[in-house]
């Protein structure tokens, strides 16, 4: 079996896989942005302070990522559905129990519980939805997914906020429990049962690379807490630089396991098929600048240019949507005419996008802006689902479920990396004119902040914009799929029959 073979089912069963992982994905997505809206609250209601209260969104988004690879291999091995299962379990338990903790740190301990079972879920959705379908519907099923992931994302501090307003905090703990329950039935009903990745005698024989997993769960997360605190500590500090040695020396060791183990975590032959090296390496580098406008365009809109929180969201949430709306269209016509002209076409997109907010100033107008972020949502979503489709078409299908776990990790470090960066760019301007380095300081009505920081904005936009650049190039060099598929068939090993439908 190829890389591109796939159970054939009938339109009915598709439909009902497709619209039950694409439910999950909304769920967790879902329950991962609204629980930001509940951190004023929480740290009022057990006195504490807002960087201690912050781990209850940090805890869940720092075991979510480094647990992703782990999940996605382990899926291979035993099963995608009991893992997807088993995730909802956790999810939905976790979520009762932060609900109701007594104190501060029983909610953040049952978070992180909970940020297990989100990776469970999110290493699993893609790699079942692509084991399931031909490839050539993946690129049109991956936009479809993540049109609900971005739903999602866009849709949490909405329903979120709302919920905190009319019922409290722990309410929004306990929202993600009914639509929880009803994506862990409809999976169970749904999902036929699979068989996990065999050798080639038939035995099953894989062992799970325990040493690999710790090892990259642990670089992941240092690096990741380095990144998270770095415009804070500064990243001259002996702690900062300390961190990041660390990670680096896990990497390497990491990677040396990996080299050396009969049975990796994560293959690294697949990083010598140019389309996914260069493929994975491009949606890092757009990931890292998309998110970086998306969290700091706030602060503007309302630090800046004195708008309402109600005002500035309506201004961000078309970007978002516009993002989930083009991808499915972008993966369909990828899947009939090829992936590189979509993804040029984005990335073009993307970077006029990010060289006109880099022309931003203090009394730039809402005509301006607001089409030049609906312009990165389409950008992205032109880019995303061909991409990731492109990527994809190189897997083997047993290897699907670390693929597909692999290229959620490198979405979620670039969110926090990219965030990092800017943060750092703007707050490094300000304090080099004299202002505290600090984006709180920005509405504290001190004579120049507000120029001080849209000059620092200015150039973190022109920076994240060379990201742009460079993913377009590589883009631009990576070679189409045709190029590499024989010589990934001839190199095929074990593969796994993805859940059928019932």
């Amino acid at each position: 079996m190829t890389p591109d073979a796939a159970p054939a089912l009938s339109p009915t069963c598709s439909r009902r896989v497709l619209a039950t992982l694409a439910v999950g994905a909304f769920v967790s997505v879902l329950d991962q942005t609204g629980v930001t809206l509940a951190l004023p609250p929480l740290a009022n209601h057990f006195d504490a302070t807002l960087p201690v209260v912050q781990w209850v969104a940090l805890g869940y988004s720092l075991t979510t990522g480094a647990l992703l690879l782990p999940m996605g291999r382990l899926s291979d091995m035993v099963g995608r559905k009991i893992v997807y299962l088993i995730g909802f379990v956790i999810f939905i338990l976790a979520a009762l129990l932060s609900g109701s903790s007594p104190s501060l740190t029983a909610v953040i301990v049952f978070r992180t519980i909970q940020g297990a079972g989100s990776a469970m879920i999110q290493a699993n959705s893609m790699a079942i939805l692509t084991s399931i379908f031909p490839s050539t519907q993946r690129g049109r099923v991956i936009g479809m997914y993540m049109t609900m992931v971005g739903l999602g994302a866009v849709a949490g501090p909405v329903i979120g906020g709302t919920v905190v307003e009319l019922f409290g905090w722990r309410a929004v703990f306990y929202m993600g429990v009914p639509l929880g329950v009803v994506s862990l039935v409809s999976a169970a009903l749904v999902l036929g049962r699979d068989r996990p990745a065999a050798a080639k005698d038939g035995a099953l024989r894989a062992r799970f690379d325990w040493a690999g997993a710790i090892l990259s769960a642990t670089a992941l997360t240092v690096f990741l807490l380095a990144m998270t605190n770095a415009y804070r500590v500064g990243w001259t500090s002996p702690v900062l630089v300390s961190a990041f040695v660390v990670a680096f020396a896990l990497l390497v060791s990491f990677i040396v396991r990996e080299i050396r183990t009969p049975e990796p975590l994560l293959a690294l032959e697949l990083f010598k098929r140019r389309l996914f090296s260069m493929g994975s390496s491009a949606s890092f580098l757009i990931f890292l600048a998309g998110t970086s406008v998306f969290y700091m365009m706030p602060f503007y809109l309302q630090g800046i240019l004195d708008l309402s929180p109600g005002r500035a969201g309506m201004v961000i949430a078309p970007t978002a949507f516009c993002f989930a709306l083009t991808g499915p269209i972008a993966g369909r016509l990828s899947d009939k005419y090829g992936f590189k002209r979509f993804e040029i076409a984005g990335l073009l997109m993307l970077s006029t996008s990010m060289l006109m907010l880099s022309r931003l100033s203090v009394n730039t107008e809402i005509y301006y802006i607001a089409p030049v972020l609906l312009t990165q949502g389409i950008g992205m979503g032109l880019f995303n689902s061909p991409n990731a489709s492109s990527i994809l078409s190189t897997v083997e299908t047993g290897r699907y479920g670390v693929a597909t776990a692999f290229i959620n990790m490198i979405r979620n470090t670039a969110n926090v990396t990219g965030i990092g960066l800017a943060i750092t760019i703007v707050t490094a301007h300000m304090a080099a004119q004299g202002f505290e380095p600090s984006l709180d300081a920005v509405t504290s009505g001190e004579v120049g902040v507000e120029a001080a920081f849209t000059e620092g904005l200015r150039i973190a936009f022109l920076v994240m914009g060379g990201f742009v650049a460079c993913s377009l190039v590589v883009t631009i060099l990576k070679p189409l799929p045709r190029a590499e598929s024989s010589d990934i068939a001839k190199q095929a090993g074990p593969e796994s029959t993805a859940p059928s439908a019932r």
